[in-house]
């Protein structure tokens, strides 16, 4: 068995080229031996004709003009082999003798009025046969011009098979070594299309691997800590009700839990999200108002500065969730009365609320999920940074123009 498709390639090319070297060398023998059979009959065929024609106007058999031609009247004059093929019945017959004699025979029947006679026309072809002096004379030489042949045809073989498969070969070494750029796609052929869509599904397979990689830790990671929360204010309840800041951390680790799966889903789906041309002012517009009815903020609180229309390139659902979070985690951090500032300029967009210093602190996505909004903002390739002070808390969003 072929330990490579380049071995098997060559042996595949060699031995064509060996068996067209046989064949062809069978092929150019078999004609060179009919060719010369041909020629000594038509030889015979003529020497026949002349005869028959003198025998007819002169009741006489005249003499072969060729020497390696004999005419006989009686079989018994015929050398033993070629008296055994003649009284076998066969008219004409090639035959070869022990000694290296090599006869030609043909019958020749004449008729003169007063009966048919039978003569045998014999050539000794031995001084004709050309292919066998010339095999004897520069087979050698022959031969070994047939063997340079069939090196050359073996050498050009193996720089075809080599030709040929090298990309193949690399291709899978590179496919081994898990990579997902393949130097092949730059050729215009089926190969470079071949390396091209396997270089996408590996790519693509390597991104579906990371996104469950990245589902999986986030899973982990993100969802303990409103848990733990949650649990802590729980364990409380066994021995004393709840107060009204342990209910609202269970309610904030609940809509916490639920804006981390929302999240984490979306990036699990990012791939799959194709990207458009939408109006952030729009989205803003559609956070703020569901921001209003739900956690009991007044619109009256807000400073907004953006341009009536501002076209950018992201996918909706990804934008949403990211101001959905930035908004909803403003309000919370800064409470119902925090000051909300949206501005933008200079194509970056800024989310800032005022902070009560003397309102307790609660655990909410600024502080655990920022990775996960910077997840978001870079499956649009957005930029996000945040910006934490004692009165204020800012959120920097770079998203990307539309064009």
């Amino acid at each position: 068995m072929f330990k490579s498709i380049r071995h098997g390639l060559f042996a595949a090319l060699a031995g064509f080229t060996v068996l067209i070297c046989v064949v062809y060398t069978g092929l150019a023998l078999v004609i060179s031996y009919v060719t010369e059979d041909m020629l000594v009959d038509r030889l015979l065929a003529r020497e026949a004709a002349a005869i028959t024609v003198h025998f007819a106007r002169h009741g006489s058999v005249q003499p072969p003009g060729n020497d390696l031609i004999r005419i006989h009247g009686d079989a018994e004059g015929l050398p033993p082999s070629v008296r055994e093929q003649v009284m076998a019945g066969r008219l004409r017959a090639e035959v070869f003798t022990d000694t290296g004699r090599h006869y030609h025979v043909r019958t020749l029947d004449l008729n003169d009025g007063s009966g048919p006679q039978r003569f045998y026309l014999l050539a000794d072809v031995g001084p004709l046969l050309v292919v066998s002096q010339l095999f004897r004379d520069v087979g050698g030489m022959l031969t070994l011009v047939a063997l340079g042949l069939i090196g050359l045809a073996l050498l050009l073989a193996y720089w075809l098979s080599r030709r040929l498969v090298t990309p193949l070969q690399l291709l899978a070494d590179e496919v081994r070594d898990g990579s997902t750029a393949f130097t092949a796609q730059r050729r215009r052929d089926e190969i470079g299309y071949l390396a091209e869509r396997l270089g996408t599904t590996m790519a693509a397979l390597h991104a579906a691997l990371a996104r469950e990689h990245a589902f999986t830790r986030d899973v982990s990671h993100e969802l303990r800590t409103p848990l733990t929360v949650m649990n802590n204010a729980l364990g409380q309840a066994a021995s004393r009700p709840l107060q009204g800041h342990e209910v609202a951390q269970l309610q904030a680790g609940l809509a916490d839990i639920g804006n981390i799966i929302d999240v984490l889903f979306a990036l699990a789906r990012a791939e799959h999200i194709a990207r458009e041309v939408l109006d952030l002012r729009g989205c803003i517009e559609d956070c703020l108002l569901r921001l209003s009815g739900d956690a009991g903020w007044h619109a009256a609180r807000l400073a907004l500065d953006v341009p009536d229309r501002l076209a950018v390139t992201g996918n909706r659902h990804l934008a949403m969730l990211l101001l959905n979070n930035c908004l909803g985690n403003a309000v919370f951090h800064g409470g119902p009365d925090s000051q909300l500032r949206i501005s933008y300029a200079d194509g970056v967009l800024r989310v800032a609320n005022s902070v009560d210093a003397d309102r307790p602190g609660t655990m909410h996505g600024f502080l655990h999920g920022q990775n996960l909004l910077r997840r978001v903002a870079g499956a649009m390739d957005w930029g996000l940074a945040f910006e934490a002070g004692a009165a204020s808390y800012c959120v920097t969003i770079v998203p990307v123009p539309a064009r």
